[in-house]
């Protein structure tokens, strides 16, 4: 049984309460030569989680974490936390269209986080943790768009959606030791008890888009 101390610990866990750590290089896998493929980049709280939900998806090639939409130019980690350059910390996601379509990339965007709070994801709270798409084309902009009118209107969520959509005016690759971060680090205690539940929830609904290593 995990003892009041531990639940306390957990419980009060964010994404910027990490421990400490190496610095690690990220592992990305690139499968995009000779592929046609589309970008989105998206904002659903902790980039850490985001990240670690999205580079299971069958079609997903490449899952970079960064920060988007702020007015500072090559900010750090630490500039960001401290709440005053604008930017969301996203993950940017290349994908093939003919395996996964933006539209089921948006369901499990929607599905994987809560989009009617303000600057907050659970414990994680501050403007860098807003529920915010940043699309790349026009198409993008008018099926976000119009996906999240859809969603408001069938009170699929008892608070309006507060996800903001916006064009992409910046992607700024975070630091080394934030890529590929669940997968390097699975016993950091944010890592075991906040993204692995999350993922287990996610891999039951989105069984059917899992990654043919994912499948059960």
């Amino acid at each position: 049984m995990i003892g009041m101390s531990m639940l306390l610990s957990i419980t009060l866990l964010s994404c910027g309460q990490s421990e400490s750590f190496p610095l690690q290089t990220a592992n990305l896998n690139n499968h995009m030569t000779n592929t046609k493929t589309d970008t989105v980049t998206l904002g659903a709280g902790c980039f850490w989680c985001v990240e670690a939900v999205f580079q299971q998806l069958n079609g997903v090639l490449k899952v970079t974490s960064g920060y988007s939409g702020g007015h500072v130019a090559n900010p750090t980690y630490e500039q960001v936390c401290e709440k005053n350059t604008g930017h969301v910390e996203v993950t940017q996601v290349v994908y093939d269209p003919t395996k996964i379509t933006f539209d089921e990339l948006l369901e499990v965007f929607w599905k994987t986080h809560d989009p009617t709070t303000v600057d907050q994801q659970g414990n994680d709270k501050g403007p860098q943790y807003r529920s915010a798409i940043f699309y790349n084309s026009n198409q993008q902009k008018e099926i976000a768009t119009k996906y999240k009118t859809e969603l408001d209107k069938s009170g699929s969520w008892p608070k309006p959606i507060v996800t903001s959509i916006e064009p992409l005016k910046n992607f700024y690759v975070a630091e080394n030791y934030h890529q590929n971060y669940f997968n390097s680090n699975p016993d950091q205690m944010y890592c075991r008890y906040v993204i692995q539940p999350k993922l287990e929830k996610f891999e039951k609904v989105f069984k059917d888009k899992l990654k043919k290593n994912k499948q059960q």
